[in-house]
């Protein structure tokens, strides 16, 4: 050791780093390198310290405070660094403050050159969403409906206080009665409660009434705006974390308590190619039936085409989404909801949706072969997204009468079903797809390239949940694992 030996001589020619090295060399940060301002003292370049989160990433180092000390142990950290030693503040502002809203342009010009390098292609995609656990605390949460409940007990508890103040002070109260009870806002609480306290003033009253009309004026109105605050916070979501706003609670697969409770997390979508990411999108809502629209803008924006060929499982199986999909020309082999049910066995022929219905003259046809007509009542469901559905209600005729009756039905007379013609004719059009040769290939290929993804992510690489708060921060560590799964990938 006389004449130490140089890093390179130490790491193998087919090491991940050098590919973490040769591939970020090759591509153009030009959005990323806008960020640094130039003046001040000398800083680290953008280019090493994104090598280095990446590596860190593929490595399954997650911690900035680890990959300083890696920096300054490993010779494959030191190596890509050239032997710059970050400290891990420096490395937790660029990947939290500098990689924001450039990431993505990143990693779409990383999957560019896999494209060129016929790794992968962008015309067909299979595309999943899986749950991955916010950097939140599990145990303190917000939710939607204990805010409806508090804010109804209140109105309830107004009301009461204003008939009792009637009863006592009832001309000191007259012609002045509230529209409407409802705490829409601190300064209506405040001026309900004011007019009650004013018109009590002097009475006698309970004691038990005295303390819950000073509770309402010392409480009621910070309430409200606390109330008001938490439901702009929330949005069209039915939960969010304290610390943590942007996670949403849900059910997770991975339960470390292992009793079924919902946890704070984040709804991760990706769409892959060969096991490749090609695409990735973060959720608050946890169904994936909702997310598809944003998923595919997200893919537009990063390639400006879309796919040709789309495959996911029953949870995308949507109007909305059959029709998105149409729209922009993208053959989707999407499952239903009820579609491995009628692959395993024969479709219950009492349900709605498999009844036989003839288009030319307009009747739903009962179990029993009677034709149900049309009442002339159509209803809109909105979803959502906002998605407007059309149901067209159908009624049998002597039910009564029908030996398959208690079979059939349980409402009250004659059966009533509501139709959706339009997501009949998509369902029949989906079943045909995913039915034909093409479909059964695709249909087999979905779980072993989408879900190898999400298996590789949370178990080899044990990424189970986010170092970071907020969702435009976690939106970059998705792309810094996206990234660190291709580049692992290529390096195999």
């Amino acid at each position: 050791m006389m004449l130490p030996p140089s890093l390179e001589e130490l790491i193998e020619e087919n090491h991940p780093v050098r590919v973490v090295n040769q591939i970020i060399d090759r591509i153009n940060i030009d959005p990323l390198l806008k960020k640094f301002k130039g003046g001040g003292t000398s800083s680290y370049h953008p280019r090493m310290l994104l090598k280095v989160l990446i590596y860190g990433y593929l490595n399954n180092t997650y911690s900035s405070r680890r990959m300083e000390s890696g920096l300054k142990e490993n010779i494959h950290f030191m190596w890509l660094a050239g032997m710059n030693k970050p400290d891990h503040n420096t490395i937790n502002r660029f990947r939290s403050e500098r990689l924001k809203d450039v990431l993505k342009t990143v990693f779409g010009k990383v999957v560019e050159l896999l494209i060129e390098a016929g790794h992968l292609s962008l015309n067909e995609v299979y595309t999943d969403g899986t749950k991955l656990e916010a950097q939140a605390n599990r145990y303190t949460f917000v939710w939607g409906k204990a805010i409806k409940t508090s804010k109804a007990r209140m109105e309830e508890q107004l009301k009461e206080l204003w008939s009792y103040a009637e009863g006592i002070a009832q001309q000191e109260l007259k012609d002045v009665t509230p529209e409407s009870f409802a705490p829409v806002s601190p300064k209506r609480v405040s001026q309900i409660i004011d007019k009650i306290d004013k018109a009590l003033e002097g009475k006698e009253i309970s004691k038990k009434r005295r303390q819950q009309l000073n509770y309402a004026k010392k409480n009621w109105p910070e309430n409200v705006t606390r109330y008001n605050q938490q439901q702009k916070i929330l949005g069209k979501r039915n939960s969010y974390s304290k610390t943590d706003p942007d996670a949403t609670f849900m059910r997770m697969k991975e339960d470390h308590m292992r009793n079924g409770q919902l946890k704070p997390a984040y709804n991760v979508q990706l769409s892959s190619q060969n096991q490749y990411i090609i695409n990735y999108s973060l959720h608050q809502n946890p169904t994936d039936t909702t997310t598809l629209k944003k998923h595919l803008e997200s893919f537009r924006s990063l390639y400006k085409r879309n796919p040709y060929v789309l495959v996911a499982d029953a949870g995308y199986g949507s109007e909305e989404n059959y029709k998105i999909l149409a729209k922009h020309n993208i053959e989707g082999y999407v499952k239903h909801n009820q579609f491995d049910l009628q692959q395993r066995s024969q479709p219950n022929p009492y349900r709605a949706e498999n009844l036989q219905y003839d288009d030319k003259k307009d009747v739903v046809y009962c179990p029993a072969g009677k034709p149900m007509k049309p009442t002339g009542e159509i209803t809109t469901r909105i979803t959502a997204n906002g998605f407007k559905q059309k149901l067209t209600k159908y009624r049998a005729a002597k039910c009564q009468s029908c030996p398959l009756r208690s079979q059939c039905h349980d409402q009250k007379g004659n059966r009533t079903v509501n139709i959706n013609h339009r997501l009949r004719k998509l369902k029949q059009k989906a079943d045909l797809l995913l039915k034909s040769e093409k479909g059964i290939r695709y249909r087999k290929k979905r779980p072993a390239d989408i879900e190898t993804v999400f298996a590789n992510i949370k178990h080899n690489m044990n990424f189970k949940r986010f170092m970071l708060k907020g969702i435009n921060k976690v939106e970059i560590e998705t792309g810094l694992i996206a990234l660190a799964h291709n580049l692992a990938k290529v390096a195999a």
